[in-house]
């Protein structure tokens, strides 16, 4: 069963809802975050980059940071910018991104599931990343922004959304500097949250779409709360930490693509060659950039032209990891040919979300890149079957959008 449940959130009060709504505290630095919430005392930046507020503190991990941000949910509660709910509810959070429309369930999740893999993952998560959040979450005493969840779609759930968000009227509609819509409207009826957590319990399980190390960080968060009260029922906040919950039919993955700075001593020629021997099939494609039309297909530019390598069917493993695309070019041409073993450490590779089209790929080349790669993206399909198999995908093998806005719903501990 998955577990989704009902809470108080603090949100803005709605005449603030476009002030405050953020991006994510993840998709900028300081710099730009300090940009972004200039003359805007309301952003929620002042929360989850708190740090803008300490001109004079440049760690952004250091006590004082969280501290800050601690005060300024507290401010924001005194000043009305943030109320209470007061009766535990779900939210129905819509976002429209270019034509495209996502919609799922804010709610909790339980510390238990994540523990037990009911609530499963994909990715490896890195120790400094979750303890920055770690400590957000536990002196903030509220997990601040959302996990990124889906499951796989239910009809009688997609009926009950629906239903209600076309019969209320929302809290918040609003479109920040991005253009991504939000749209946020709250279930509050006691039958209709029975309903729906009552169908959430027959899903077998929830998946992590993006946010892993925010869900490890509020896991770890309530255990440690845990210990601190042995006496504990486990109905407690702390024992569920706040995620949307998106079917799976709405979301779409971009390509997560690959630039590295040099053909690890190889000529272009040769490397093209090297390519071949490897199992690929190449055809130039010339200055038009040339985006992957289906699985098993790349593009690659190199020296201002365009090629796409199709990988042979020798070289496609029966395997539900060593077949995705990004592992393909991992072990046939990354590794082998190029000499990068571990793209996690290797200086030589960095990624480049397909977000920012293939123009992004070109201009790395012209500034500090040798090769690009464009992969086709991952399906969810894929997604949902890796961790079904309990495993762990590449690497940069996906990347959402749109991202989850931040500031609209915040779970207090």
């Amino acid at each position: 069963m998955a577990i989704v449940r009902p809470f108080k959130a603090i949100r803005p009060a709605q005449e603030y809802a476009d002030k405050v709504a953020s991006l994510p505290y993840d998709v900028m630095n300081r710099k730009e975050a300090s940009q972004m919430a200039e003359g805007n005392p309301y952003s929620f930046l002042h929360i989850c980059r708190s740090e803008i507020d300490l001109p004079q503190q440049e760690d952004p991990y250091d006590r004082s940071v969280y501290e800050k941000a601690k005060s300024n949910i507290a401010d924001f509660l005194e000043k009305g910018v943030f109320i209470q709910d007061e009766t535990p509810s779900l939210y129905i959070y819509r976002q429209v991104m270019d034509g495209r429309v996502q919609t799922g369930i804010v709610g909790t999740v339980s510390v238990d599931e994540y523990q037990n893999n009911t609530i499963k993952k994909h990715e490896f998560t890195r120790v400094e990343k979750e303890l920055d959040r770690i400590n957000h979450f536990d002196i903030c005493n509220a997990n601040t922004e959302p996990v990124f969840l889906t499951y796989r779609d239910d009809k009688r759930i997609r009926v009950l959304v629906e239903g209600w968000a076309a019969a209320k009227e929302p809290v918040y509609d609003l479109t920040t500097e991005d253009g991504i819509q939000h749209t946020l409207w709250v279930v509050d009826d006691p039958k209709t949250v029975e309903s729906l957590t009552g169908l959430f319990g027959e899903i077998p399980a929830l998946y992590i779409a993006d946010g892993h190390h925010r869900s490890a960080s509020a896991c770890k968060v309530g255990l440690k709360r845990r210990e601190e009260h042995p006496d504990y029922t486990g109905d407690e906040e702390f024992n569920f930490f706040m995620a949307v919950v998106f079917p799976d039919a709405d979301l779409h993955i971009f390509d997560y693509n690959r630039v590295v700075k040099d053909l690890g001593g190889n000529t272009a020629e040769a490397f093209i060659e090297k390519i071949k021997e490897a199992g690929f099939e190449v055809e130039k494609k010339g200055s038009e950039a040339y985006r992957p039309e289906e699985k098993h297909c790349f593009a690659m530019f190199l020296e201002d032209n365009w090629y796409k390598l199709t990988a042979k069917d020798e070289i496609i493993p029966d395997h539900v990891i060593d077949s995705l695309d990004v592992a393909i070019l991992q072990n046939n041409v990354l590794n082998p040919i190029l000499g990068i073993e571990d793209p996690r450490t290797d200086k030589r590779i960095d990624f480049v979300g397909g977000i920012r089209g293939l123009s992004e790929l070109e201009k790395r080349c012209h500034e500090d890149m040798k090769v690009a790669f464009a992969v086709h993206p991952v399906e969810i399909a894929d997604l949902l079957a890796v961790s079904d198999h309990d495993m762990v995908m590449p690497p940069k093998s996906t990347w959402f959008e749109p991202k989850l806005g931040s500031g609209l719903f915040v779970h207090s501990l």
